[in-house]
């Protein structure tokens, strides 16, 4: 029996493909608010038809990344400090709590799986591979996240992550300070083992507060606190 994929599901994953990688690149900065896309320069960049690159973009636009322009293509949006902390204040309802939870009943034979997880996010921040960073940044969380064994809240916490920007991700990518929030998922992790639902809460609000700070090219609002 043949496994090979067919046209739709060859398709679709050619679409997501394109889109995880715009997504990447808008979410670090390395893709600047205002910068025009267009489907042909893109499908030549992915050397891709022009028809799953068209899909990634309205999946993106329906995200809130970019927006359609006329007769030009798509321009990338531009979000709001208001935007980005509300998102920040939300995420701060919902994360810190639940790892306080998790390190309650933290399984320790997953204790393994996880760090091996943490030093692949080290190993991004070290090659300066944003997207690297991003995906097993954003694995970590919500693997650690689901298990609570809550559907819905890994659900909208992983929403909330995805509408995210990090702007000034790009900018601190050969500084200390990208290592230093990488090296902060294994500190969460030893929380979490030794059953420190406290430290491993006020980490997470810490770590959230990135988004608002050195992440948004803010460094001086880098805090848990991002009404600060």
């Amino acid at each position: 029996m043949s496994t090979s994929m067919g046209p739709l599901g060859q398709q679709i994953s050619l679409r997501a493909h394109v889109e995880k990688a715009l997504s990447a690149a808008i979410i670090s900065g390395e893709l600047a608010p205002g910068t025009l896309l267009t489907v042909p320069t893109l499908a030549a960049q992915f050397d891709v038809s022009a028809t799953p690159v068209r899909e990634a973009m309205l999946d993106l636009e329906g995200r809130g990344f970019v927006e359609s322009v006329r007769n030009k293509g798509f321009r990338v949006t531009e979000m709001s400090e208001d935007a980005l902390r509300e998102l920040a204040e939300v995420r701060l309802l919902l994360e810190p709590p639940a790892m306080e939870r998790l390190a309650a009943s933290f399984p320790l034979e997953h204790v393994p799986a996880f760090q091996a997880q943490a030093a692949r996010i080290v190993a991004a921040a070290a090659a300066g591979d944003l997207r690297a960073f991003l995906e097993a940044d954003r694995e970590f969380h919500l693997d650690l996240t689901r298990l609570l064994g809550n559907t819905l809240l890994v659900d909208t916490i992983a929403e909330l992550r995805a509408r995210t920007r990090m702007l000034g991700l790009a900018a601190i990518v050969d500084s200390e300070k990208l290592a230093e929030s990488a090296a902060e998922h294994a500190e969460l992790l030893g929380h979490l083992a030794a059953g420190d639902g406290a430290a491993a809460g006020e980490l997470m609000r810490r770590h959230i507060g990135h988004t608002t700070g050195w992440w948004a090219g803010n460094a001086e609002a880098d805090s848990g606190d991002p009404a600060r």
